[in-house]
């Protein structure tokens, strides 16, 4: 069967610049880290999924929808723009991309919309013809998962593969009712409040009961504890705004066909690969 791996190559750099122990250069003293780690994992996730096409989108400048609904959305974030640039990640990203032009893999900054837009209409395209696997620590697209889309988390030896027994494991509901649930939690990683006494058991018993959130917020009167009750009827606005906030609809126009995403693997190691544009 064919597989389509999308990695979110913002989260795995990010992760891999500063998951690094140490500063890492090269012999001409540059920086390298972020690339080194970067290409390391790609390779391992690739050996993990074997897809028969794969692709690497990342986040670039754009006006987001998400911000101009509620100007606080991922406001928690470092102002890169006041670092020296060698100190952020994204200094390593011309070597990242030209790795990935020699493994021949597609990628693409975003314009128009966020990474985890196009991320989502990939899955949401071709997940009901063919497996996708979403390589990202992002727990927004768990919202994703279904029998034939699965969430890949990266973590070494100790990577995890997610489907819906996972949701259902770790936090007792279903991949549909995850928008729902994170609407009721909030996300502090993008700066999203959360409903006050409302945490992840409580979340999970209210979508137990109610099933989805429209149902939850036309029948408040129906929950139990009375200081929750009261506390969702008193957030009911900012509910609705985190759902919009969080639910990935998944954007209409995609960067590349699925035809120019056939994917080859090369079985070049790390080293190879950091030989070969030049960084060795």
């Amino acid at each position: 069967m064919e597989k389509l791996l999308i990695v979110d190559g913002s989260n795995l750099l990010f992760q891999m610049f500063y998951g690094m122990p140490a500063r890492i250069v090269n012999r001409e003293g540059k920086a390298i880290q972020g690339t080194l780690g970067f290409v390391g994992a790609l390779l391992k996730i690739l050996r993990m999924t074997e897809p028969s096409h794969a692709a690497v989108v990342f986040d670039g400048e754009y006006i987001s929808e998400r911000t101009q609904l509620d100007e606080d959305y991922k406001g928690n974030r470092p102002d890169y723009s006041e670092m020296p640039e060698e100190d952020t990640p994204f200094s390593q990203l011309p070597d990242i991309y030209r790795a990935l032009d020699y493994l021949k893999i597609p990628h693409r900054e975003t314009s128009v919309c966020e990474a985890d837009d196009w991320i989502a209409g990939y899955a949401r395209r071709y997940g009901g013809e063919r497996e996708v696997v979403v390589a990202s620590q992002d727990s927004d697209f768990f919202q994703l998962i279904s029998d034939r889309v699965h969430i890949l988390r990266y973590r070494g030896k100790h990577t995890v593969i997610c489907g819906r027994e996972y949701l259902v494991q770790t936090l007792g509901i279903q991949p549909e009712q995850y928008a729902a649930f994170k609407s009721l939690t909030g996300d502090k990683a993008d700066n999203i409040p959360g409903v006050p006494g409302v945490g992840p058991k409580t979340a999970a018993a209210l979508m137990g009961q109610f099933g989805e959130l429209d149902t939850l917020l036309e029948h408040t009167d129906e929950i139990r504890r009375s200081s929750i009750r009261e506390s969702v009827i008193r957030n009911r606005e900012r509910i609705r705004k985190n759902y919009a906030l969080i639910r990935l609809q998944g954007a209409e126009e995609l960067p590349f066909s699925l035809e120019e995403l056939a994917y080859r693997p090369s079985g070049v190691t790390t080293t190879q690969v950091l030989e070969r544009i030049g960084l060795k």
